[in-house]
């Protein structure tokens, strides 16, 4: 059995009761090495524990999946949900690839994605459709995420940005913003949270045209509102469309 379990974005009170119960049961808790800090130190006792860097994706879920091979619970943990830009795709490509399908259960267990975590800190801007891209272009050409960006901007959606900015990409949020900026007025709101839920908090709603980007980093999610979105109160709102149908 192997499993790709959310762990939310960090503070254990967001860990799901399934999530817990998966770590309490496993025989071996793989990850990278950032994911298993995040994991209670109380649920890692007494397991094996499969541990890589950053960009030892594969080498991590082969090695999970082979304890799984080998009879024991194996559990793959992920920060936010395991099924957004996390390692279920991977594992699931790994056991198809090895033809292990049919002879590995596998599970994935939900969690707190990144985005609901900004989402929640910053008031109620996903409330209508929203779009989520990635600015990393490790495993998907820059061309087609500016295509992206083009189209979700275009369409009106908020747009939740992943990734947004690291030492070898500093450039890519701006050019982000520029292209939104192409769609949207310089007032849009944005809302821009880093580290949510664990020390170092961030949480700042600010317009499209003051966006920092030299404070973000790969731990910050944006979220840029659509045309109806605004800020009250200190909150981003981006409405349903209620009042257009309602007395409220």
């Amino acid at each position: 059995m192997i499993k790709a379990v959310s762990l939310g974005p960090g503070d254990e009170s967001l860990l799901t009761p399934a999530a817990r119960k998966a770590l309490e049961e496993a025989d071996v808790i793989a990850g990278y090495k950032g994911y298993i800090e995040l994991t209670p130190p109380e649920l890692l006792e007494g397991k094996e524990v499969v541990s890589t860097g950053m960009m030892g994706e594969v080498e991590r879920v082969k090695a999970a999946v082979e304890c799984a091979r080998s009879g024991k619970k194996t559990v793959m943990v992920c920060s936010g949900d395991a099924g957004i830009y996390a390692m279920a795709g991977l594992i699931l490509e790994i056991l198809e690839a090895e033809g292990l399908l049919e002879k590995i259960p596998f599970e994935i267990i939900p969690g707190v994605a990144a985005f609901n975590a900004a989402s929640a800190l910053l008031g109620a801007p996903l409330m209508h459709d929203f779009a989520s891209i990635s600015l990393s272009d490790l495993l998907t050409p820059w061309e087609l995420i500016e295509k992206r960006l083009a189209a979700a901007a275009g369409a009106d959606f908020v747009i939740a940005i992943y990734n947004p900015r690291s030492r070898k990409r500093h450039d890519h949020l701006q050019k982000a913003l520029d292209i939104i900026g192409e769609f949207r007025g310089p007032e849009t709101p944005v809302g821009v949270v880093g580290k949510a839920y664990r020390q170092g908090q961030s949480v700042k709603a600010v317009t499209l045209s003051s966006v920092d980007v030299e404070a973000v980093d790969m731990q910050t999610v944006l979220i840029v509102g659509n045309s109806a979105t605004r800020i009250t109160g200190g909150r981003l709102l981006t409405p349903r469309g209620y009042h257009q149908k309602y007395d409220i």
